[in-house]
């Protein structure tokens, strides 16, 4: 782990693979996360690819007061972490709420981005799991505040070792439990509070990019699900790959919502490809002028979905 300082505030990140001429990739983990979600898959890329894994504010080691935690201001963070590494082009991927901030990242700053990957993403349809919608509902910090008690964490983590000892290795629900626990801890706790009713109400997710999905769609783009996925549906996959012409569809069987964590080998495999077949694509300012005010075909496709 490295830490920089941005605007008074540190944030975390992993650095793999830095060597002249490789892509960087950049890669965002989801909510109540860390870019130790991408342990399994950074020592099987870093001999061909510069990895960036951040922390994004609020999760991991970061810091626990930046005082935003929209979409935006977590592109607007990254964006500001690539300036001071002095990385100029990537490709972005992300996972769940890194897929949403993916998306807006290539919005909001689209000179930065060669190719675009999602994985069991969110911000592309509406529905979501039912938990995160109860959560999502004012005063379920109390509620959560009892179930994430340290008691219980600590209780958790006994039975863990226990079963670990005995050779018993659940791998789907290793980020879960992770998740969990880092909702032990009442300052990631809050900023688990604060980045979710940024992207979910009580009805879903709040949060939508497919009337956007037409500019990162000029970008290479990639689309990773499980097919279990219990969280977000291997649907708003599908939907969103044929709205898009020319995407890439790749459905990782036997997996949830983790299928980086779950199946390295079958995403590390995905991701090689992908970036072997693909030129890096640019969205120039008059592409993005073009864009910004013509109809929205893609949006039509999506709603007719």
């Amino acid at each position: 782990m490295q830490k920089t300082m941005l605007h008074g505030r540190e944030l975390a990140y992993r650095e793999a693979g830095a060597g002249e001429g490789k892509p960087t990739l950049l890669l965002i983990h989801g909510m109540a996360g860390s870019s130790r979600t991408w342990r399994e898959l950074i020592p099987r890329l870093e001999s061909n690819f510069h990895i960036i894994a951040p922390d994004l504010p609020g999760h991991g080691e970061s810091s626990l007061d930046f005082d935003d935690y929209s979409l935006g201001a977590m592109a607007s963070a990254l964006r500001d972490l690539l300036v001071v590494k002095g990385i100029k082009r990537c490709t972005v991927a992300g996972q769940s709420l890194g897929g949403g901030v993916a998306l807006q990242f290539v919005y909001q700053y689209p000179d930065f981005c060669e190719r675009i990957v999602l994985i069991g993403s969110g911000g592309l349809g509406k529905e979501v799991n039912w938990i995160l919608r109860l959560l999502a509902v004012p005063g379920a910090e109390l509620l959560l505040s009892a179930g994430a008690a340290p008691f219980l964490v600590s209780a958790g983590d006994k039975a863990r070792g226990f079963f670990s000892g005995k050779g018993v290795r659940a791998v789907a629900l290793e980020e879960p439990w992770a998740a969990y626990e880092s909702l032990g801890r009442s300052g990631h706790r809050r900023t688990f509070f604060k980045t979710l009713r940024a992207v979910v109400d009580n009805k879903g997710q709040a949060v939508s990019a497919n009337n956007r999905l037409h500019l990162a769609g000029q970008l290479p783009f990639q689309l990773i699900w499980g097919d279990r996925d219990p969280i977000i549906p291997v649907s708003h996959g599908h939907t969103t790959h044929d709205a898009i012409p020319g995407s890439r569809l790749a459905i990782v069987e036997g997996t949830g919502h983790y299928p980086h964590v779950e199946d390295p080998a079958a995403v590390e495999r995905i991701l090689r490809e992908f970036m072997e077949v693909t030129e890096p694509g640019l969205i120039d300012h008059e592409t993005l002028s073009g864009f910004v005010t013509a109809g929205d075909d893609q949006d039509s496709a999506l709603r007719d979905s």
